[in-house]
């Protein structure tokens, strides 16, 4: 009984490690692109052809720029042919004709730093994931699903890396960016599901019957986050070609040059604040402590949250708000799908209560 506590608690700590790391990831590829460090490394895995990226121009040859861009234009050539030997010729001639894989990236060793730390931050969640996924193998008899959704998230942390590489040769290609994103989101949602798991013995019992119409609110509201946070993802790419045509400049003329995507994101932000006070509205009506104290949160968090976009909104998109702000909408995404299966297994637990009765 004892091994299994051990083996249930270690799984569960290296599993919320994993996922804060996650989100302190997020974080910092949030301050990476608000600092527009993207570019940082022109290469990957190594930033400049190095592990240890340089802290001078001196130490780069001449023709450096040349350099990193063909290999970025040879890369996208081989991705290119693959994916139109799989039949996807229009997306390959989208990924290697958009302009942005010729640009060349001046080196700069403050933001050269910043994307590095973001790659070492990388490195970090591939080690805790693997520790996730070998602290789940005694799940593999008693509870195969908590191994597979472990497993699964490994592959896609080695997924995402190698996705990380095209963001890099494609030089911070909109639709590769906005994928990354999605998947970020995609493993947060599979940790968080693969933790509570674990523990659903320990889930109080809820006091009332299921309601699939709570369900219905829970389903909508989680997609409408991800929508938002995705939506978000491309007001955020906007931002990013405007601010480098201006060359980092005039942050009050910034808003006014993204147009109406960035206007549907402001008022979608506050249907889904209405939708979300809904939902919390149901779960109060259930008179359970633990998903009051949840929905408290998931309130407060959205009310930041808002509270950042407005400032974003009406001050010129402090960069340093920019990660925050991303941030905080993962956290809501995040604490919204574990409302879910707090919901789901208090419910369980009260129909195998009733049961054994």
């Amino acid at each position: 009984m004892s091994n299994k506590s051990f083996s249930s608690k270690r799984f569960r700590n290296i599993g919320v490690l994993t996922i804060a790391s996650v989100y302190f990831l997020i974080l910092v590829g949030g301050v990476v692109r608000s600092t527009g460090s993207g570019m940082g490394c022109p290469d990957w895995p190594k930033c400049f052809g190095s592990w240890v990226p340089p802290t001078n121009v001196s130490q780069l040859p001449t023709n450096y720029l040349e350099v990193y861009k063909n290999k970025r234009i040879q890369k996208n050539e081989k991705l290119a042919g693959f994916l139109k030997n799989l039949g996807f010729t229009q997306v390959a001639e989208n990924i290697f004709q958009h302009p942005s894989q010729y640009l060349e990236t001046e080196f700069n060793v403050t933001k050269t730093w910043i994307e590095y730390l973001n790659r070492l931050v990388g490195v970090l969640i591939g080690i805790f994931i693997f520790l996730t996924l070998i602290y789940s193998f005694p799940y593999l008899k008693k509870d195969p699903v908590i191994f597979y959704l472990s497993l699964f998230s490994f592959v896609l942390v080695g997924f995402q890396g190698w996705l990380g590489s095209l963001v890099v040769s494609t030089n911070l290609l909109p639709i590769t960016v906005t994928i990354h994103m999605a998947l970020a989101l995609v493993l947060v949602a599979l940790l968080i599901y693969a933790v509570a798991r674990s523990q659903k013995s320990a889930f109080h019992q809820l006091h009332q019957e299921a309601s699939n119409k709570v369900y219905s609110t829970f389903y909508f509201v989680i997609a409408l986050s991800f929508a938002q946070i995705l939506l978000g993802t491309q007001v955020r790419e906007l931002v990013d070609i405007i601010a480098s045509e201006l060359n980092y400049t005039g942050r009050d003329i910034w808003i006014s040059k993204i147009g109406t995507t960035f206007y549907i994101h402001r008022t979608f932000s506050a249907f889904i604040f209405v939708v979300n006070v809904y939902l919390c509205w149901q779960l109060y009506a259930l008179h359970d402590a633990r998903l009051s104290r949840l929905a408290n949160g998931l309130l407060a968090c959205m009310g930041v949250e808002i509270l950042v976009g407005i400032i974003i909104s009406y001050f010129d998109i402090p960069a340093a708000l920019q990660p925050i702000h991303l941030v905080l909408a993962t956290i809501v995404f995040g604490l919204q799908f574990y409302m879910l299966i707090v919901y789901y297994y208090a419910a369980h637990n009260r129909v195998l209560k009733l049961a054994v009765r």
